[in-house]
This record gives C-alpha cells, sequence and structure tokens, in this order.
C-alpha cells in the first residue's frame, strides 16, 4: 500500500472557535490551517492551537492568504490576487511574512499561498519586481527554517518552474492542485506532476473541469465528476516519490461538503490499496 496520510483544509477561525471535532468526524488526523486575516497571527492563537490540536491532529502546512481585494477570474483575477499586483504587494509581503511566523509559533514548517497570474514573458519589469517581491517573502520563511510553497493554477507548470529557479532560493515548494490546473486552463495535472516531479510538497485532492469561456474559471465539483484522473495523479506522485498527505479540498459549505469530503476519502483509500 502507498502510505500517505489523507487530511483535509480546514480554516484556522473555525479551528480557534469550535476546536478539532470537524476534522475527528470526519476520521481524519491531518489538516491544512488555511487564514486569510493576518490578525489572527497571534502568540495566543498559536498556544490554543498547538493545545487543541495536541497529538490528535497533525498540520501539514499553514495556508496563508492576504489582505482583500481578490477576484477570481481571468478578467480581474490578474490584477487583484496575490504579490503580482503592485498595488497591493507591499501589504501581502507583510502579511504572507506574518503568516510565516505563526506557522513558526505552532511548529508548521510550510507556509502556502497563491502568488497570482505570474506573467509568461520572463523579459517584463512585472515578472522581475514579482520575482524579487517571492524572494523577499521566500527568503523571510527560510530565516525561519519554513518552506515557501506555491499553489498551482494561475501559471502554466513551465512558468512556474521558471519562476522557482529565478527566485533561487532552495527552501521553494509547490502544492499541487490539481482542479486549479483545469480550472485555470493552464495544464492536464498528471502532465504538470511529471514537470514539477520532487518540487512537490503538498497535494489537495480537489476536482474540477476546463473553462467554458475566456472570463470564467472552470467548474469545481466532487471528487470523480470532474476531469482529474486521480490514480494516474498518485501514480505519478509515486513515482516522483512524494511522501506527504493529501488534503482534500471541497469548496462548497453545509452538509454537501461533509458527505463530498468523505466519497473523497474513501477513494483515495481505494487507490492507495492497489500499491
Amino acid at each position: 500500500m502507498y502510505n500517505l496520510d489523507i487530511g483535509v483544509i480546514v480554516q484556522l477561525e473555525d479551528i480557534l472557535k469550535n476546536g478539532v471535532e470537524t476534522i475527528e468526524k470526519l476520521g481524519l488526523n491531518v489538516c491544512q490551517l488555511n487564514c486569510s486575516n493576518p490578525d489572527l497571527y497571534t502568540e495566543e492563537n498559536a498556544e490554543k492551537i498547538k493545545k487543541v490540536m495536541d497529538g490528535k491532529i497533525k498540520v501539514s502546512s499553514l495556508w496563508a492568504g492576504w489582505p482583500l481585494p481578490a477576484r477570481w477570474d481571468f478578467i480581474d483575477g490578474p490584477h487583484t490576487l496575490g504579490l503580482v499586483p503592485v498595488a497591493y504587494r507591499a501589504e501581502r509581503i507583510h502579511a504572507l511574512k506574518k503568516g510565516a511566523d505563526f506557522a513558526k509559533m505552532i511548529g508548521v514548517h510550510d507556509v502556502t499561498t497563491h502568488v497570482g497570474f505570474i506573467p509568461e514573458n520572463p523579459t517584463t519589469t512585472e515578472y522581475r519586481e514579482t520575482v524579487i517581491a517571492i524572494r523577499e517573502v521566500a527568503d523571510y520563511c527560510k530565516s525561519l527554517d519554513i518552506y515557501f510553497n506555491f499553489e498551482t493554477g494561475q501559471e502554466t507548470p513551465i512558468t512556474l518552474i521558471r519562476t522557482i529557479e529565478d527566485v533561487g532560493l532552495d527552501n521553494l515548494g509547490i502544492n499541487i492542485d490539481p482542479a486549479n490546473l483545469l480550472m485555470y486552463g493552464k495544464a492536464n495535472p498528471v502532465d504538470a506532476a511529471g514537470i514539477y516531479k520532487d518540487k512537490i510538497r503538498g497535494v489537495h485532492v480537489k476536482d474540477g473541469k476546463y473553462p467554458t469561456n475566456g472570463r470564467e474559471l472552470g467548474d469545481e465539483t466532487a471528487i470523480g465528476e470532474g476531469m482529474v484522473d486521480f490514480p494516474a495523479l498518485i501514480d505519478k506522485l509515486h513515482e516522483n516519490g512524494y511522501k506527504g498527505p493529501l488534503i482534500i479540498e471541497r469548496e462548497i459549505s453545509g452538509d454537501q461538503q461533509r458527505t463530498d469530503i468523505l466519497k473523497a476519502k474513501e477513494k483515495l483509500n481505494s487507490i492507495l490499496a492497489k500499491y
């Protein structure tokens, strides 16, 4: 059997308010903490997280967001998301550094985020300045012995590899989100995993479809209802020597979210058992 932990994305705010009961009821013991509010990165909250997780739930990474605005589409996305838009860059660099501080406080060694629509053309000023911004955050993470991971989706795989090469630090990793690669129309996830190889430090288990127009992302779906070939993807991860967790993400709420997470868990266990 290919022994990978199966976990789920959870909101930091929810854990602070409600503890880990939801994760435990799903029969999981790993999570990725998600937080887009830097005001929550306090020593008090760090102590609370360590106390509620204490030996029961492992935190694989902190998904650190940044202050708004954020438009998840092809028209406004390039000038509102991540570190690419110069108007918001300084504030977001600060927010990501605070996220790294918080990760250090809770004993987590990976910080993950979307850096935005990294420009395809490496000769532009926008690309060069984005690389400098990423390097500033990643270098700060390195000083704390933390990896800085790119969640995939808004850039082609080779653009991401070029960016990692140009940033030039050894604490850069990739959190592959196979659905995003489809929903943004950037790549087949299995092919992308073959390009990323051993740079993959995290995996989102999410399904989706290609866009149907030039303005809006493709649809996210429950696992098995989209276009991600999970058996082939996991085979590629195995080939690359990936040993991290598989983190289920379902971007809806309510009872259906829980149902879809449990189905995803069952499917993953079935795939992993074949090794």
